[in-house]
């Protein structure tokens, strides 16, 4: 699950990035808004954790600005400032949960996982004899245990998501990559075939020139 930090606080930050990326988070984190909102112009995300102060564009700013465009993006803002009319501000702004910086970080992911849950993401995914489970990293087949690495786990959960529809090749390298592109072009094809010889070759279909697709049983 891609999770953005939006973080100004060197220490924060760290210490945020590397207990979230421990409890199964693909955690990003960058330090002001301008660089959180080119970010999240390139690649999309399930939810980010967002400070109201910050260098440049601050986090009330960045968050109307989200909600202008239309993003629906859950937001948690993550925030020292404790008073009531703080909190009616994250609130108005369009911010989903709120939380000061004494919290423990067991509330936070706890959080982050609700208000993820309540924007429908789906942490376990079964299609025919494959079942994936976003939350433990776990895939199996027929019951057993699969071995997959970081990259084909992102592509089969986005093969999932979309079973019995053609992902494009874009949306593929997007959930592989992230927002850097590989130059080579064959990587993505390496990766559809080492996750095809563990799932089963009849699985994964190719559609030329458009992607591939997880068959429905």
């Amino acid at each position: 699950m891609k999770l953005l930090i939006v973080e100004d606080d060197l220490m924060m930050g760290a210490g945020l990035q590397a207990a979230l990326k421990n409890a199964g988070f693909d955690a990003h984190w960058v330090t002001d808004g301008q660089a959180a909102l080119e970010l999240l112009t390139q690649s999309s995300f399930r939810v980010a954790v967002l400070d109201i102060s910050l260098p440049g564009l601050d986090g009330l700013a960045l968050l109307k600005k989200l909600r202008d465009d239309g993003s629906s993006m859950p937001v948690l803002m993550l925030t020292a400032r404790d008073t009531t009319h703080d909190k009616v501000m994250c609130f108005e702004a369009g911010a989903d949960d709120f939380l000061v910086k004494t919290t423990d970080m067991e509330e936070l992911i706890a959080r982050l996982r609700a208000l993820i849950r309540r924007a429908g993401y789906v942490g376990r995914l079964c299609v025919g004899n494959i079942t994936l489970d976003s939350d433990t990293l776990v895939v199996t087949k027929d019951g057993k245990l699969l071995s997959l690495s970081n990259r084909e786990f992102e592509l089969l959960r986005v093969l999932m998501e979309g079973a019995g529809q053609v992902i494009s090749r874009s949306r593929l390298e997007e959930a592989v990559f992230g927002s850097i592109r590989n130059g080579d072009s064959n990587v993505l094809e390496v990766h559809i075939h080492n996750l095809r010889q563990k799932i089963g070759d009849t699985s994964l279909k190719t559609v030329r020139g458009v992607g591939y697709a997880l068959t429905k049983p």
